[in-house]
């Protein structure tokens, strides 16, 4: 099987630490401007420096988000923006619209582009214009099908394609969304939506002003609200239709949520790159884990009508998030607590060291930073020091069963 990029969101610098952690081949951020997720923490020009310097020192790409439709006023600060990603050598901007990408190629003739999903290629001959104008990746949209992504690279051999693999779907045609703006004044395609979609909707009649029960096929009000994608058991499918990267949704998620479903991922390549042919149960239940909508396949399999998730606009994961290790030691690590768990309790290890990994132990000691003997951790983010029979390393992840 031919080596592909594992390519996952950091919304902020600690994400980027995770993402890379647990098996990143590469990461995609957003700055201050120009980004479709503004409301996430992003970074500045000093963080981005940092983020390319850190990433690179460990052999992961970082590709920055500039990917909203932009308005005459945006170039000028774009041209500025553009050069500087340029200087510390970003590994590419991924954008959507033609003036971007002729601005970039004018003042910024060294930085790679890719065209974000955003732009909504659907087909081989767009495909051709993109990379003839310069763009050596494109995002392809999400309403294809493993067939479709065949014909176009069939048709653009010398083209990198990026697929997503996992994470929320818009219900709007490639994300490019009006609903929030409708609504709220956010514009979703300047980097500020309000997620409307995922919205318990009522009707109301005009002439009385009486709220009316929505009723959609006896499974709620959640009209407009996606599923989640998951791919993780059908990735053989992608690489042979000529995937070169595939792409995690989620620079709003939490960190709990990018350990969990990078490290899934992680493992499916590393597995199906060895030759494996039917994923084992351990591995793809592993995005369970962590809290998401019912999952589907999307069009990736061909037409499907059944997308969206009425019943509601999230779901628990079948774990929780306990607590990430700050420090490793032998025989024990110093923590801190994301959720309660006490003495008696049985964790479960997320690491980056296969030893470790997947193992559970019964806390039997844990101790605060001074040493004094703490029996119930219920103080948020209290740092703690717990007796374990397995090596964690900074980043690791512990885990408990989700109660019902």
């Amino acid at each position: 099987m031919k080596k592909v990029e594992l390519l996952a969101p950091a919304g902020n610098f600690s994400k980027l630490k995770t993402a890379i952690h647990f098996g990143a081949d590469a990461v995609y951020v957003g700055g201050k401007e120009f980004s479709l997720r503004a409301k996430a923490d992003n970074f500045s020009y000093e963080e981005l420096a940092l983020a390319v310097s850190y990433a690179h020192e460990r052999g992961v790409k970082v590709y920055v988000t500039c990917n909203i439709f932009p308005k005459n006023a945006d170039f000028p600060q774009a041209e500025t923006y553009f050069k500087y990603l340029e200087s510390i050598k970003v590994d590419a901007v991924l954008i959507t619209d033609v003036g971007m990408l002729s601005l970039v190629k004018e003042c910024a003739p060294t930085l790679p582009v890719h065209i974000s999903t955003q732009a909504n290629t659907l087909n081989a001959r767009a495909v051709d214009f993109w990379h003839k104008q310069g763009a050596e990746r494109v995002v392809l949209a999400r309403e294809l099908s493993v067939k479709e992504i065949k014909e176009i690279h069939e048709y653009n051999p010398t083209c990198q394609l990026e697929a997503f693999v996992h994470g929320a779907m818009c219900i709007s045609y490639s994300g490019r969304c009006l609903l929030s703006n409708y609504l709220t004044e956010r514009d979703a395609n300047r980097g500020e939506c309000v997620q409307a979609c995922r919205f318990h909707y009522t009707l109301t009649e005009t002439q009385s002003g009486k709220v009316l029960e929505i009723d959609e096929d006896s499974h709620g009000a959640y009209l407009l609200n996606s599923k989640d994608l998951n791919m993780i058991r059908h990735l053989p499918l992608l690489l042979d239709a000529g995937v070169d990267s595939f792409k995690i949704e989620g620079r709003m998620k939490s960190e709990y949520y990018l350990a969990t479903v990078v490290s899934a991922y992680r493992k499916a390549i590393d597995f199906y790159t060895a030759g494996g042919e039917v994923l084992p149960e351990e591995i793809a239940k592993i995005p369970e884990k962590t809290a998401h909508r019912e999952f589907t396949q999307a069009y990736a399999l061909g037409d499907n009508e059944k997308t969206v998730n009425y019943l509601d606009s999230g779901s628990k994961g079948t774990s929780v998030f306990i607590a990430q290790v700050l420090k490793g030691e032998q025989g024990r690590a110093l923590i801190e607590m994301r959720n309660r768990f006490k003495v008696g309790d049985t964790l479960e290890i997320l690491s980056a060291n296969k030893e470790a990994d997947g193992n559970r132990f019964t806390v039997t000691q844990m101790t605060d930073e001074n040493g004094e003997e703490v029996l119930d951790a219920k103080l948020v983010q209290q740092k703690l020091w717990v007796t374990l029979p397995h090596p964690l390393m900074e980043g690791d992840i512990l885990m408990a069963d989700a109660k019902n």
